[in-house]
């Protein structure tokens, strides 16, 4: 008979799932720095 104890496949990791959690906290990151540059450069041609 089958045996009930095999072991299943281990599940791939998913790239897109792995990014998901961390979202939150690099787009606002990310929004910062690109404000941040931008009045720099706006600075730097006044």
């Amino acid at each position: 008979m089958s045996d009930p104890h095999r072991p299943v496949p281990a599940h791939p990791v998913d790239p897109v799932e792995a990014v998901v959690p961390v979202i939150p906290f690099v787009i606002p990151a990310v929004g910062a720095i690109m404000i941040f540059l931008l009045a720099m450069i706006a600075v730097y041609m006044a």
